[in-house]
């Protein structure tokens, strides 16, 4: 049966995957962007694909936005995927950049949630799938502000999965382990904008594995399958980390903590 699902984030990446896979399923997607240029590409490059689905601008911290597609959108699922990444030691990251990752990675997640949750209680049923990260299971270095945004979001899923079981409504959440869709680059990138070594005590040799990291990225296409099975999976896992590599290193690590010293 066909599912009306709307994404956030689907400018690119897996948001913008996802829908086209969706899309081409047969669903009834609403693929959502930032801002209207992205909007315009998206369905340029949908339209080349010959792929049919609705487009429409939602930037998840800004309210008005919400309002508008609460009001105008019934939906069956929603993939709450938009997110943003700012890189950086959390000694001396400039608190304005947490709290921007905090606006889209938490507040804008929790406020598009909770409308569209009164809907889904007077339907009787309905989901809600949140592309976390590895980084919302375990803290990388450099990004320990992305990742506690990402805490903060699975916080949030695990709440809403026991408050909402009586009302027939699902939730579950996806955690990506390194994939190559550019958030990761932009990511590392930012640092750049702000830190300075010849100002900022953390030294310039602490970047020196990020340019591995990032040179040997995983596919995405496999992610984002992922995320489409879950969404269309009756039940599905609550938590679905992938790769499997990446579920297992984590395991590990959260088995490690409570042996390690501080």
């Amino acid at each position: 049966m066909s599912k009306t699902i709307l994404i956030t984030g689907a400018a690119s990446g897996f948001g913008k995957i996802a829908a086209f896979k969706l899309a081409e399923k047969g669903h009834n997607v609403i693929a959502t962007t930032q801002v209207y240029p992205q909007m315009s590409d998206l369905i340029r490059e949908a339209a080349e694909k010959g792929i049919e689905l609705t487009v429409n601008k939602l930037d998840v911290t800004n309210s008005r936005d919400i309002a508008y597609v609460l009001k105008k959108y019934d939906i069956d699922i929603l993939i709450s995927n938009a997110g943003i990444m700012e890189g950086g030691p959390i000694a001396e990251q400039p608190l304005e950049l947490v709290r921007s990752m905090f606006d889209v990675n938490f507040f804008g997640a929790l406020e598009l949630a909770q409308g569209f949750i009164k809907k889904f209680i007077q339907q009787k049923k309905g989901k809600i799938v949140f592309t976390s990260s590895m980084g919302g299971l375990w803290t990388v270095p450099y990004v320990a502000a992305y990742c506690a945004s990402k805490h903060a979001l699975e916080a949030i899923a695990e709440g809403l999965k026991t408050e909402l079981a009586p009302f027939n409504i699902k939730i579950a959440t996806c955690n990506p382990g390194v994939f190559g869709t550019g958030f990761n680059d932009r990511g590392a990138d930012s640092i750049g904008r702000w830190y300075d070594p010849a100002v900022n005590f953390t030294p310039a040799s602490a970047f020196d594995g990020v340019a591995d990291s990032l040179a040997h990225q995983l596919n995405p296409e496999s992610m984002a399958d992922v995320i489409v099975n879950v969404a269309l999976d009756e039940t599905p896992n609550f938590r679905n980390v992938h790769p499997k590599e990446t579920e297992d290193f984590v395991k590990q690590l959260q088995s490690d903590a409570w042996s390690v010293k501080s």
